[in-house]
């Protein structure tokens, strides 16, 4: 999963550049003021700044411009939507933008991929190691979830994840993260303790990768293994 900010129908330019060492049409297509949107299966519909429309079917290397379609060359409709695309901008060819689940950001991911989708700052990967910051102890991910935490209700307790006093400097919107302890290299399987195996929810921004965090001790996880 990747961050971006989607081009719409704005009609911006992709200037300031250095495009002294670009052909004319490359020229044009980063400082003519355009609208790429995209419609999917690597078709792009490119609004130019003349306030024509024009369709960019980028894996084709095809559009439906008088200059393409008459001269056969890569116009400059297809050159902004490959200089979109590498700067993401707009999605690539087979993914589409849509907003995080739980912070709203937009984000590219597969076309027609089952939700919920996360932006890659709020997305934790099962299995991932993380921190908790409030007691600087090491978890494992089992899943990001898209509850928020002011509605999952915390077994046993009349608490829901978002009133547990722990969390409540966290959002009460936040995604609920579900997660273990790890469970100590060598360890036998009947030294193994409930808690252990029990899986604790978390507001996702209770939740720090290790490497956020600036006095992370990297030789912890050499003394844990996962739990099968």
């Amino acid at each position: 999963m990747e961050n971006t900010t989607a081009s719409g129908q704005t009609r911006a330019s992709l200037a300031p550049a250095d495009v002294s060492a670009f052909d004319i049409r490359s020229q044009r297509a980063r400082t003519e003021r355009m609208g790429v949107t995209p419609l999917g299966g690597g078709v792009y519909e490119v609004e130019s700044q003349t306030g024509h429309t024009y369709s960019v079917d980028l894996l084709g290397s095809r559009c439906t411009c008088p200059d393409h379609t008459f001269r056969q060359v890569r116009c400059k409709h297809i050159r902004r939507v490959a200089m979109e695309v590498t700067e993401g901008l707009v999605p690539p060819p087979g993914k589409e933008t849509v907003a995080c689940a739980n912070c709203g950001a937009e984000t590219f991911v597969e076309e027609g991929a089952d939700g919920p989708h996360f932006c890659e700052t709020c997305w934790l990967a099962p299995g991932e190691a993380v921190v908790d910051r409030e007691t600087g102890d090491l978890l494992i991910v089992v899943r990001t979830t898209a509850r928020r935490a002011d509605e999952v209700e915390i077994t046993g307790r009349d608490s829901t994840v978002a009133d547990y006093p722990t969390n409540e400097g966290y959002r009460a919107d936040d995604a609920v993260v579900e997660a273990m302890y790890p469970v100590p290299a060598g360890l036998r399987t009947a030294d193994i303790k409930p808690h252990h195996l029990r899986r604790y929810s978390f507001p996702r921004g209770r939740l720090a990768r290790r490497r956020e965090l600036a006095d992370d001790d990297q030789s912890k996880l050499a003394d844990f293994a996962v739990a099968e």
